[in-house]
């Protein structure tokens, strides 16, 4: 997208994000700043954390809330408790960016073992599905309030080898479509952002062999990661994007 943001669009607002400490999540966090977001960052490693709140005061000035939780271990009532201690710093939310996410490993599916199997959907689905319904109070309290799942280009067309990941992501786009319906007649609308190849650890992981400076940084695909946090695209709802429209899946050529 060729979006160009108004540098108050996210004033006054508050925003969670999760996986805030690394790749996407750590860009988007900075550009929310950048725009006016009061945010909530949520991370696995306190001090990555505090790197991070201590990045965005020295830029912009602001404090961001900072809770450390482990998607990889965190029980249901987790979610409860940490939503509990986010409404006593904000009784409202604005908007969710549901960006953490594992990989797992590239394997055929058949051979990957229940431990990772378990621990791709522990972090990729069931983490995402609890924090949202924590969340969701929270949301509503807001004038309009913007839900933003992260999808994949092998959650919409299964490819060989992404086993779980995939299937997990499958699975984010159905979540995604049943709010939709659920939500259809209140104040939050909820949509996916499918970032494409990005130059991130994750995607390193993915493509050990990729020339990364054939792929994109997060800085280059936040024009979509801001106007479905603002009110420009406040009549899209239910529907998953592409940050990187026309760009073909797979390794970078």
């Amino acid at each position: 997208m060729q979006y160009q943001a108004p540098i108050d669009l996210l004033k006054n607002r508050t925003i969670v994000v999760t996986g805030a400490t690394d790749g996407i999540g750590h860009e988007a966090a900075l550009t929310y700043a950048r725009h006016g977001a009061r945010l909530i960052l949520l991370g696995r490693n306190q001090q990555k954390l505090d790197h991070v709140g201590a990045e965005i005061h020295h830029k912009f000035g602001k404090f961001p809330s900072l809770f450390k939780i482990d998607f990889a271990t965190a029980k249901p009532e987790d979610y409860h408790e940490l939503a509990q201690h986010i409404a006593l710093v904000a009784p409202t939310l604005d908007g969710v960016l549901h960006n953490a996410g594992m990989l797992g490993k590239i394997m055929p599916l058949m051979e990957t073992p229940a431990t990772l199997w378990k621990q791709v959907m522990t972090v990729n689905l069931d983490a995402v599905f609890y924090l949202t319904q924590a969340l969701m109070p929270l949301l509503h309290n807001a004038e309009q309030a913007s839900l933003i799942f992260t999808t994949s280009s092998v959650g919409r067309q299964g490819r060989e080898g992404w086993g779980a990941y995939a299937m997990s992501k499958f699975a984010t786009e159905g979540m995604m479509q049943v709010l939709a319906e659920e939500l259809a007649n209140t104040k939050v609308r909820v949509n996916c952002i499918n970032p494409g190849g990005t130059r991130t650890q994750m995607r390193a992981s993915a493509y050990p062999s990729e020339d990364s400076m054939k792929l994109k940084t997060p800085s280059d695909i936040m024009p979509l990661y801001l106007w479905l946090m603002g009110d420009d695209s406040l009549t899209t709802h239910g529907q998953s994007l592409d940050a990187q429209p026309g760009r073909k899946a797979g390794p970078a050529v």
